[in-house]
């Protein structure tokens, strides 16, 4: 199936670069394999369950209009899990967020997955282990 899609310049630079370094004969090899790892980092992010210690990382535009009070709205509604959290300016425009929580797994997901969908987030990156006492 063909499909269309718009990218920044930069982003598209960047992209063509990583492609032509790991001898993808194409963008759409490129694109059919970031497709297939966003998709098994979804599962994977699905499959979280019981009692979890988790990571949020989260490096974001802070000049987008509204997104740290959307972030923080985020963190005041999953209150009761998170643990603490780190801000740091990296730049004029980037910071990161790292936001360390414990509680059900679905519930840490939930707080990632709220994060993500936000305009002006340009990354996110949950990490979740468990509690280690089954081992």
């Amino acid at each position: 199936m063909r499909i269309g899609i718009s990218l920044p310049e930069n982003l598209l630079n960047k992209f063509d670069e990583i492609i032509m370094n790991r001898g993808y004969s194409s963008r759409s090899e490129g694109v059919r394999d970031a497709i297939r790892n966003y998709i098994v980092n979804f599962e994977w992010m699905s499959d979280v369950e019981g009692e979890r210690v988790g990571v949020i990382t989260i490096l974001y535009d802070h000049s987008q209009r509204g997104l740290m009070d959307n972030l923080t709205e985020i963190q005041h509604d999953f209150g009761s899990i998170i643990q603490s959290s780190l801000h740091v300016h990296l730049d004029q425009d980037i910071c990161l967020e790292v936001v360390v929580l414990r509680g059900d797994g679905p519930e840490v997901r939930k707080a990632a997955e709220s994060m993500m969908a936000l305009k002006g987030v340009k990354h996110v990156k949950l990490t979740t282990t468990s509690m280690g006492k089954e081992l």
